[in-house]
């Protein structure tokens, strides 16, 4: 099978990220993030040409060359709809069932399109083109009955999806170097970052996780709220139209909310020494922490937990007040492993308390890569 170069794009809420993998096995990371300034503009377009002015180095395109090599690239799409492979090839009629699926995810879905059509336009008369989708639900499909189904009538057919499966998958693989057998136990990995949301893995396979319908449930995030009382968003429907209770939901909830409108950023929060920003911090790690506490309800308790995800892995003080309470778990942070930012940051007497950094692309790589045969 040809090796060939091989690009990742992971278009987020607020960032662009890419990757480089190149034939040769060398590695070249990207990113543009989402400045205050840029909250209203076509941020993602801008973060693209930056992206195409940097890939013309890397990939060193001559406009002159006759041969069209192959350039095989996978997209991250926050969500795959019903189905439930891990990734697809981005055909004409692909393409059309994604744009179809955008309502299920408005913050994401449209920039994930964009950085198809974008490649399509900066690449396809320089390579042969292959182009994936990945998506962040399919890690979730081995969901039972019990962990997808919401509590609504069966004939609206709405169900829990579950999101950032691309980063689950990528930690549940490492897990056994790190673990041993206990990699195969009850296991929560928390991706906390601008978006946030949990899993349970028991057998390196998603049993449940926080995020439900769409990418806005579970537990508070940046801008999102996580779950709410319906009867909350039945009174805001009275006074908003859908848009305006879109951008309401995605936008201005969350840690922006709780602050006070402070600021949606952890670290500017945690920096801050305002009553607003403590209390926006408290009632997030208080959420994270009681969904940890009804996992371990759920299945009699945990084997091990699992941080990620950009607050997860460089905030200390989060990581500490969500572990605070949770030693009649048998988790006990070490102080100092926590603040050197460890791979391991628990105790010698405690189950394991991990921090893995994400690496979505990586995973988009692989599955990428196994399209490279076309």
């Amino acid at each position: 099978m040809e090796t060939l170069n091989t690009l990742t794009i992971n278009c987020g809420s607020s960032s662009l990220k890419a990757s480089l993998f190149l034939a040769d096995g060398q590695r070249i990371n990207y990113c543009y993030r989402q400045t205050p300034d840029q909250k209203h503009g076509n941020y993602h377009a801008k973060a693209f040409e930056q992206l195409l002015d940097d890939l013309k180095i890397s990939l060193r395109i001559d406009a002159k060359s006759s041969k069209r090599q192959t350039l095989l690239i996978g997209h991250r799409f926050v969500h795959g709809g019903d189905i439930a492979e891990a990734a697809r090839l981005i055909d004409a009629n692909e393409r059309s069932r994604l744009e179809s699926i955008t309502h299920l995810a408005p913050l994401h879905m449209p920039s994930n399109l964009q950085g198809v059509d974008i490649c399509t336009q900066a690449f396809a008369h320089q390579f042969k083109l292959i182009q994936v989708a990945c998506f962040d639900t399919a890690f979730h499909h081995t969901l039972s009955e019990l962990a997808y189904r919401l509590p609504i009538p069966k004939a609206l057919d709405y169900r829990r999806y579950g999101f950032h499966g691309l980063n689950y998958a990528n930690i549940a693989q490492q897990l056994t170097q790190h673990l041993g057998a206990t990699a195969n136990g009850h296991i929560v990995i928390a991706h906390l970052g601008n978006g946030a949301s949990l899993c349970l893995i028991k057998n390196l396979r998603s049993i449940d996780t926080s995020m439900g319908y769409s990418p806005a449930g579970g537990i508070p995030m940046a801008t999102r709220s996580g779950d709410i009382d319906p009867g909350v968003m039945l009174e805001l429907a009275k006074d908003h139209d859908y848009h305006a209770l879109s951008e309401l939901v995605y936008q201005k909830m969350g840690l922006l909310a709780l602050s006070n409108g402070e600021s949606s950023d952890m670290s500017a929060l945690i920096e801050s020494n305002s009553a607003h920003a403590k209390f926006a911090i408290a009632f997030f790690t208080r959420q994270v922490r009681a969904t940890i506490g009804a996992y371990a309800a759920k299945v009699g308790g945990l084997d091990a937990i699992v941080f990620t995800g950009g607050i997860g892995e460089h905030s200390a003080l989060v990581r500490a007040m969500i572990c605070d309470h949770l030693e009649f778990m048998g988790f006990k942070l070490n102080i100092e492993k926590n603040q050197q930012h460890a791979t391991v940051l628990s105790n010698m007497d405690s189950k394991p308390i991990l921090m893995i950094p994400a690496d979505e692309e990586a995973e988009i790589a692989r599955l990428a890569y196994s399209f490279s045969h076309l």
